[in-house]
């Protein structure tokens, strides 16, 4: 499928999907927002496919909305479909079954943020930086900012960048816990990757429970999510993939899992 704002190349066990329009600093539009989930379904159809890497160019993962279309958002009602679309591209991420990675360069700025934030993980290289900016434009962040930010960083640094809207470096966004893996500059996406590279050697039907579980469970009571946790762990003790990998280890070899 051809797309005409992201690119897309599988490599090895990694779809890679490069946000690409370096005209706009990748400003997120949405066409884009579609062809995003697009590419992130035909991943999660193809079983060669263990995890997916979102990315950006070298100077900027994205520098936000696009603010043509954002300006035309005039009315409620208009406010409601066009987040709409967004909620549907970044909860489309959560749910995928698949490890979804965000490996950014450079500018990561409001949208852009909102978009890494709804990945699993996030590898930022040394020179990027991260806003959401939205008071300074007199609105507030509306693709899940304001809610996806304090659950990853908490409650104080959420709002520290939220009301300040000024950039952090990556160093600090590694401190907060923003990023997982901070990286030499250059070097997001070559890591990204070798993160897949493990991620393959796992039972695909394991991480996409984990993912669930987690997901979902970080929206219960501590009771709920555990039991939640139970139903899912004695779904997959019913699978071959679950025999392989316990018969593998016994007999001290390499388990060869087929998301069965």
């Amino acid at each position: 499928m051809s797309y005409a704002t992201i690119r897309v190349n599988n490599d090895a066990a990694a779809a890679v999907i490069t946000l690409d329009r370096p005209d706009k600093r990748n400003a997120i539009s949405t066409q884009m927002m579609d062809e995003v989930i697009a590419a992130l379904g035909a991943a999660d159809r193809d079983p060669a496919i263990r995890a997916v890497i979102l990315t950006g160019g070298p100077s900027y993962f994205a520098a936000g909305a696009d603010l043509n279309e954002a300006l035309q958002v005039k009315t409620a009602e208009q406010g409601m479909h066009y987040f709409k679309r967004w909620h549907r591209m970044n909860q489309f991420i959560e749910e995928l079954g698949k490890p979804v990675i965000a490996a950014i360069e450079g500018f990561c700025i409001t949208g852009g943020l909102e978009l890494a934030l709804a990945c699993d993980l996030r590898v930022a290289a040394e020179g990027s930086s991260f806003a959401i900016t939205s008071s300074k434009i007199g609105t507030v962040a509306g693709a899940g900012g304001t809610q996806r930010l304090p659950r990853i960083v908490g409650m104080a640094n959420a709002l520290d960048i939220l009301f300040a809207a000024n950039p952090i470096d990556a160093q600090e966004a590694h401190r907060i816990g923003l990023v997982n893996r901070l990286v030499p500059q250059g070097k997001a996406l070559e890591t990204a990757k070798s993160m897949v590279r493990v991620y393959e050697q796992r039972a695909p039907l394991s991480l996409a429970l984990v993912k669930r579980a987690v997901h979902r469970g970080m929206q219960m009571d501590l009771a709920s999510a555990i039991e939640f946790e139970t139903l899912l762990v004695t779904t997959i003790y019913g699978t071959a993939d679950k025999q392989e990998g316990i018969s593998a280890f016994l007999e001290k070899r390499r388990a060869e899992f087929k998301g069965e």
